[in-house]
């Protein structure tokens, strides 16, 4: 009985241990699959992410060098006279190229390496270290070198947008050498201070006064803005300015470059949220809003005072809602940006008709009442219109999303914005008449008369923008008394061999 009883109790131990561990071990290796399952699915998702905005950036990139070539060179080239077209234009051109290789020797490095509050340090020399790795500081789904080559294309625009200030009177060379100096030494340690880590005016990587500029308010507009007004103020007035008409020889060509610059800027702002997210999103309508507000505010203004709307007031409108919502995109809403672009139009109008022409400037095609005014006027409303509910950039003690604008409950903000827009006036001014001085030491700064009155085209470049099938022969002389210019012309026959 007791060999008996012990037989049945080793066969129920051994029934019991089958069903305790046989399911557990076969658990264990279902478990482990899944598992592995699941952890090469959030790698697929990351993968597919990374794909995702690596593609936007890119398309984002090429939207913003398509602003300065063919988009600013065809808005500014249509906006002067004939004989200075080719030249106007081969000034965007040539700084595509040469912003582009100080960019990879240094410039990605003053804006965007380790430094201090005010300039990056050498750790990007040479793009040294920005490969294909993310750099989780700034832009963590995609390459580094992607957010490299995506922020060079607003270091090329920014200077070329100066080039409207002292168009048809600038020497070429000089022209080239102004502008190295000024992106050294104004552009990248503007970049830093607002964008870099660790920059004064960062509002999201450790500034110490958080200042608003999702895509340039300050870096790009502000600066070339009040840089060109320096620059217009120095070089003087163009020869017969104002008492001749100088008016734009070609809208039409304008007209083409700036619808491409309202095309391109999805990409200046949309593609500041660096990754194809809902931000993305915000940024974009909030970009398309504004435009077509301060469009119709310019057009509004202009034709009460003018009895007529224009072409050229209808694009200049629109280029100004651009430049008044680039530091805000990120940060507002749609109601929001009408409300920023309609009053761009009407303001930037103002400051390119009755404020210029009170003070007797020639910024030949308006860049300070545009980027400098459209600008510094954007930066402001930021400050006022930002919101949490878009943008949860700041955050309380407990991680929970805090007040951005004004209207947000933020109060602080606009003095910070102030602030910013005030060092980025500072910056831009004092540097620029340094640099101007220097240059105009160096080679001088200034074609001659003669040269100003055969044009830019023929003067600098040997070159003219059109071929007619004949020439004008003209002999301008200068009055002294009036500084007006009369010429004496004749049509010479066409070369019919040529």
């Amino acid at each position: 009985m007791n060999t008996l009883t012990k037989a049945r109790r080793a066969a129920i131990f051994f029934f019991f241990t089958l069903l305790v561990f046989c399911p557990a071990t076969t658990l264990a290796q279902t478990v482990a699959p899944a598992e592995d399952r699941l952890r090469k699915l959030e790698e697929a998702v990351s993968s597919a992410q990374s794909a995702g905005d690596n593609a936007w950036m890119l398309v984002c990139a090429a939207l913003v060098l398509l602003m300065t070539g063919p988009g600013l060179a065809l808005f500014y080239g249509g906006l002067v006279r004939r004989k200075n077209v080719l030249a106007t234009m081969m000034q965007s051109f040539a700084l595509m190229a040469v912003v582009t290789v100080i960019w990879a020797l240094y410039g990605y490095s003053l804006a965007f390496a380790d430094g201090n509050a005010v300039i990056g340090g050498l750790g990007y020399m040479l793009v040294r270290g920005v490969g294909a790795t993310p750099n989780a500081t700034y832009a963590a789904t995609i390459p580094h070198q992607t957010y490299m080559i995506y922020q060079l294309m607003f270091a090329i625009i920014t200077p070329a947008l100066i080039t409207g200030a002292f168009a048809e009177r600038m020497k070429f060379s000089a022209m080239l050498v102004f502008m190295i100096l000024w992106s050294t030494f104004v552009y990248f340690p503007l970049a830093h201070m607002v964008w870099g880590a660790g920059g004064l005016l960062n509002a999201s990587l450790g500034g110490r006064i958080p200042t608003l500029d999702f895509a340039g308010g300050t870096v790009v507009h502000i600066s070339s803005g009040i840089s060109a007004l320096i620059c217009a103020l120095y070089f003087g007035k163009r020869l017969g300015y104002p008492q001749q008409p100088m008016r734009p020889h070609n809208l039409t060509i304008s007209f083409i470059g700036a619808c491409l610059l309202w095309v391109g800027w999805f990409g200046f702002n949309a593609g500041s949220a660096l990754a194809a997210n809902a931000l993305a999103t915000s940024a974009f309508v909030a970009t398309h809003f504004a435009s077509a507000a301060a469009a119709l505010g310019w057009l509004a203004i202009e034709w009460v005072r003018l009895g007529k709307p224009t072409v050229l007031g209808a694009i200049s409108g629109a280029v100004a809602g651009l430049v008044a919502i680039t530091p805000a995109a990120g940060f507002v809403t749609p109601m929001a940006a009408l409300v920023i672009g309609a009053t761009a139009g009407v303001v930037c109008y103002l400051m390119t008709s009755s404020v210029k022409r009170k003070f007797g400037y020639d910024d030949s095609l308006d860049v300070f009442g545009i980027h400098g005014a459209g600008g510094t006027l954007g930066a402001l409303l930021t400050g006022v219109f930002a919101t949490r509910a878009i943008n949860p950039i700041f955050k309380d003690a407990a991680g929970q999303p805090a007040p951005v604008g004004l209207l947000d409950g933020n109060t602080s903000q606009l003095l910070n914005q102030l602030i910013g827009i005030g060092l980025a006036i500072l910056i831009a001014s004092i540097g620029s008449f340094i640099i101007l001085k220097i240059v105009d030491a160096i080679v001088g700064v200034r074609i001659g008369p003669e040269d100003e009155m055969t044009g830019l085209d023929l003067s600098q470049h040997g070159e003219e923008g059109y071929e007619m099938g004949f020439e004008v022969i003209a002999t301008p002389t200068l009055s002294e008394r009036t500084g007006g210019i009369s010429h004496t012309a004749r049509i010479a026959e066409p070369n019919l061999s040529e």
